[in-house]
């Protein structure tokens, strides 16, 4: 799903108020592990989503959950924030499979 064209149908996707205005702590965690992931396994490179490094969203999402509560020993990162960005991958991937535009960000 990428936005409408249509203005009234884009008025139907609060992405500000019904995303960013709910999760803004959350949003700026999940940023910064996509920073730190780049720079771990994309280093030098511009920030993106290297989806042929890492596609087993879901057996991740279930070991961050295992962990949720708790930091990563190796970078300080909270599991719970890892577990969010493989899901957003995950729903990506999924909604890119059923016709969405590929994502921007991901190579």
């Amino acid at each position: 799903m990428s936005l409408p064209t249509d203005s009234a149908e884009r008025k139907r996707i609060p992405l500000a108020r019904g995303v960013l205005d709910y999760f803004p702590a959350a949003l700026a965690m999940v940023a910064r592990i996509s920073l730190a992931g780049n720079d771990k396994h994309n280093a030098g490179e511009d920030l993106h989503h290297a989806r042929g490094k890492s596609s087993d969203h879901a057996d991740c999402i279930m070991r961050h959950l295992m962990e949720r509560g708790t930091v990563d020993a190796e970078d300080g990162l909270p599991h719970s924030g890892k577990l969010a960005w493989r899901a957003l991958a995950l729903l990506q991937e999924e909604l890119e499979a059923a016709g969405a535009p590929k994502a921007r960000g991901a190579r």
